[in-house]
């Protein structure tokens, strides 16, 4: 779905959002069942398209009942564990389907706030205003590869985990290294070994349990014990945190089985040969770098949103007053960033905003009447 942006000197939009994804779409959601004036700006071609360009056989964790969005159930069987097109297809059925303002092809350049509080957004196609604006680019941003990749000799083929498709991409027979075992790591390395050999460097392990435990879906356990709904703020939050991702379904113990080579973490590389923190060494044919993802907010030209590199927010809401942040990892509880769990942050966070802009209007010398804004509570 797609619609016209405004002009830069029209009367500005209640919200914009920036991201159409999961986040950002349930809070469009949120924001059309209370009359706002909004816009959504992706900087895909379709809604859905960061989860379609992930790699082929990536099916999600969570069975398809914990996978909904406010409003819409995922349509798939329960028990069953949706694949990435189905979640892309979900998305973009879901835009459609509640008539959601979304704007294509228009990645934000550029976001800065005006002199009367409101902001700008500066993107290819356009300029885009409005009095309140929502982050909701999610945590997969910038691909990070560490420095010695340099070091990698220039023939041999190398690609993040975010560029990898299926096994055909890589040469065939000859040793992959795998540079990361979280998920995405892990389960790459899964896929390879049924055709060539495959090292896996581990740096941090992280916790790793089965997808069924006393015949029931792993997700069940979790979310009857509230792991996904402890609060960021409190002691055991913290300890989960510091523990790192868990690891779904793919155990370590099973792919050396399968004569997976695990090595300890990757120190150096020297042409073909990688080096280890061990001391041991291994030639390789090509590299894999399961390396996870910094965020990018070169773009957001607001000044004390972003400090060290990081976001400075209370569940969402930042010191700025009307710029807020949606779907970022433990932003409220451990299943803020999660697509089944995001739309009770996209809930709470909508509220907020009516009533910051409820303060905003009275401030302003507004009382109500014919004119009053949709948006604002009643």
């Amino acid at each position: 779905m797609s619609t016209a942006l405004p002009l830069a000197d029209r009367k500005p939009l209640d919200v914009a959002v920036i991201g159409a994804g999961q986040a950002g779409l349930a809070l469009g959601h949120h924001l059309a069942r209370r009359g706002a004036d909004f816009l959504l700006l992706d900087a895909g071609p379709e809604v859905g398209h960061s989860w379609r360009s992930r790699w082929d056989s990536l099916r999600l964790f969570s069975p398809a009942e914990y996978d909904s969005l406010p409003g819409l159930p995922f349509p798939a069987p329960a028990g069953t564990h949706p694949t990435k097109d189905e979640v892309a297809d979900y998305l973009a059925a879901y835009a459609t389907h509640f008539r959601l303002p979304v704007r294509l092809d228009s990645p934000v350049l550029r976001l800065h706030r005006d002199t009367d509080g409101s902001f700008t957004a500066t993107t290819p196609t356009g300029m885009v205003r409005a009095r309140q604006v929502v982050v909701a680019t999610g945590p997969f941003q910038t691909p990070h590869v560490p420095a010695l990749v340099g070091r990698l000799h220039p023939l041999v083929p190398q690609l993040h985990s975010a560029g990898y498709r299926n096994p055909t991409q890589l040469p065939g027979g000859g040793r992959v290294l795998v540079v990361g075992a979280a998920n995405s790591g892990l389960q790459i390395a899964a896929e390879l070994a049924a055709t060539r050999p495959v090292t896996v460097a581990v740096g941090t392990r992280p916790t790793e349990l089965p997808q069924r435990i006393a015949g029931r879906d792993l997700f069940f356990w979790l979310t009857t014990s509230g792991f996904f709904t402890v609060p960021a703020h409190t002691r055991i939050a913290r300890r989960l945190r510091a523990r790192g991702d868990l690891v779904i379904g793919t155990r370590s113990r099973d792919l050396r089985r399968r004569g997976i080579d695990f090595r300890r973490r990757l120190t150096d590389l020297a042409g073909r040969t990688a080096h280890f923190a061990d001391g041991s060494t291994v030639d390789v044919d090509a590299v894999v770098w399961a390396t996870g993802y910094r965020p990018d907010h070169s773009w957001l030209h607001v000044p004390g949103v972003v400090v060290d590199g990081s976001v400075r927010h209370t569940a969402g809401v930042t010191d700025v007053p009307g710029l807020y942040f949606l779907g970022l990892p433990w932003q409220t509880c451990r299943g803020s960033a999660l697509l089944g769990f995001v739309g009770a942050d996209a809930d709470a966070l909508s509220l907020r905003m009516a009533a910051d802009a409820h303060r905003s209007w009275q401030r302003a010398g507004f009382r109500r009447g014919p004119a009053t804004p949709a948006f604002l509570p009643r």
